[in-house]
């Protein structure tokens, strides 16, 4: 059986690794949004289809929306779950998914 510590240090070690893998793809995603940027800048210098270029606007907010949405679930996992009068896992679920279907 393990001793609390050891239990403590292979939670802490979990959530590190997670926190790892949400920023790597919060990177990714917000350097495909500076790429998507970047073409409609290019667009417009070209004096592309107003209607592509509202397309591909409308495709950055939506993954900005989604970047928002990643950030907001990690600071309410990390700070409603850590708090000692921390919220249901099942209620923080339940108020990610809201906050999801609002900002579609």
């Amino acid at each position: 059986m393990m001793d609390e510590n050891k239990v403590n240090t292979v939670v802490e070690e979990d959530s590190n690794e997670k926190l790892k893998e949400v920023n790597k793809d919060l990177l990714v995603r917000l350097r495909r949004i500076e790429g998507q940027v970047k073409g409609i800048e290019r667009m417009v210098e070209g004096n592309g289809c107003c209607r592509d270029i509202l397309v591909q606007v409308s495709a950055v907010k939506a993954a900005m929306n989604k970047v928002g949405v990643i950030m907001f679930k990690n600071y309410a996992n990390k700070c409603f779950t850590e708090d000692e009068k921390c919220i249901p896992v099942e209620k923080l679920d339940e108020i990610i998914s809201t906050l999801l279907m609002f900002t579609k």
